[in-house]
């Protein structure tokens, strides 16, 4: 019999992104795949020292908003001890703008979507992995993210945002859209396409997300 893990999904920030909606399409997911899901609605779980450490994989959707130090600290403390943490759009790259600890830990930063919240835009897959394998190049009707992020990520999938006529930037700029990256004895991967609940059920970004909730966790 395969060993019961933990799933932490925490879920809540900006409405617009639909959390508790979202999140409900990867509960039953991970439940089939043996975990003991615990749904919260506060960060406050994240200081929750015991928890923490009794849990496997932390699922985020939470946009914008603010966290604590000691939620934060707990957070950063549990993944680099080996909790896995994984997210999707702007649940996990544009949840907490000021905390620049959170930052360090996710690899990226929201800059922007240029084009407004729908243009079509090419999701590449670049990346040799687990998470990816088998998935082709596909478009998408959606937001597509302009990110801040830094070497440490690996990088699976990008999206370049090609400069308009009254654009300011003069070249086409490739942020990546899909990486994992690793803390300590933790695994973190995020997928940056994920605005819209139609785009979650779209196949190779359902099939990404999954997988990466599988790999990230202890």
């Amino acid at each position: 019999m395969t060993e019961q893990r933990r799933a932490l999904v925490v879920r809540g920030g900006w409405d617009g992104h639909a959390p508790e909606e979202a999140v409900d399409l990867f509960v039953p997911f991970l439940r089939e795949h043996d975990f003991d899901v615990v749904v919260e609605g506060s960060l406050e779980a994240y200081a929750d020292a015991e928890l923490m450490a009794a849990t496997d994989l932390v699922v985020q959707c939470w946009t914008m908003g603010d966290i604590l130090a000691d939620e934060l600290r707990g957070l950063r403390t549990a993944v680099a001890a080996g909790t896995g943490f994984a997210g999707w759009h702007g649940g996990i790259v544009d949840s907490f703008r000021v905390a620049t600890d959170y930052l360090q830990l996710v690899g990226a930063q929201f800059a922007a979507h240029p084009g407004g919240p729908l243009v079509e835009h090419t999701i590449e897959i670049t990346g040799d992995h687990p998470i990816v394998e088998g998935v082709h190049d596909f478009t998408l009707r959606s937001e597509q993210y302009w990110l801040l992020t830094d070497p440490l990520n690996d990088v699976l999938a990008t999206t370049t945002i090609t400069p308009g006529p009254d654009d300011p930037w003069h070249r086409p700029v490739t942020s990546p859209a899909v990486w994992t990256r690793r803390w300590g004895a933790g695994r973190v991967f995020v997928c940056a396409p994920g605005h819209l609940l139609a785009d979650l059920e779209v196949p190779a970004v359902r099939t990404i997300i999954e997988r990466g909730l599988l790999w990230a966790s202890r």
